[in-house]
């Protein structure tokens, strides 16, 4: 199951990710994938907001993993850096992707080998006139669940 928008502007992103995170619950697995500047980071932000994340979720780039609370706690994890997110995940953070956590993967692509059968892949693209492309894939039920509740509550359809 997909569905595909086109969000205009950064607010547009942000809304976007806020409605996306009211829906989530624990054990629900989001990977972003997207170049460099193509909105993972201000769409996981508004996921965070739609999960009552405090505080806010920022980039993890460089710490590789911050984890926050909200409805539900959420590890969200940046695999730009492949080699040291890899060394993390063998050393037990793997362990923690449960029913408890949401998890929010940004550069998601480089861990395929790490992520559940069952999840919400977002495919991310700038557009010529500054906004972006925005696809979302579930690959099995529990995430076409939270895409087809997405869809009817952010877009009454």
């Amino acid at each position: 199951m997909k569905l595909q928008l086109t969000l205009e502007d950064e607010a547009a992103t942000t809304t976007c990710g806020r409605r996306l995170g009211a829906v989530l619950q624990g054990g629900d697995c989001i990977g972003l994938i997207g170049t460099l500047g193509s909105g993972k980071t201000t769409l996981c932000r508004g996921i965070g907001e739609g999960l009552e994340c405090v505080p806010a979720l920022r980039s993890p780039t460089y710490l590789l993993c911050h984890e926050a609370q909200g409805r539900h706690p959420v590890l969200h994890l940046d695999a730009y850096f492949e080699a040291r997110m890899e060394g993390i995940l063998e050393d037990g953070l793997a362990a923690r992707f449960d029913r408890e956590h949401v998890l929010l993967v940004e550069w998601a692509d480089q861990l395929r080998s790490w992520w559940p059968k069952d999840r919400l892949e977002l495919h991310l693209a700038g557009t010529a006139e500054g906004g972006r492309e925005l696809t979302l894939e579930a690959t099995g039920p529990r995430s076409q669940e939270v895409l087809s509740v997405f869809k009817k509550e952010a877009f009454g359809s």
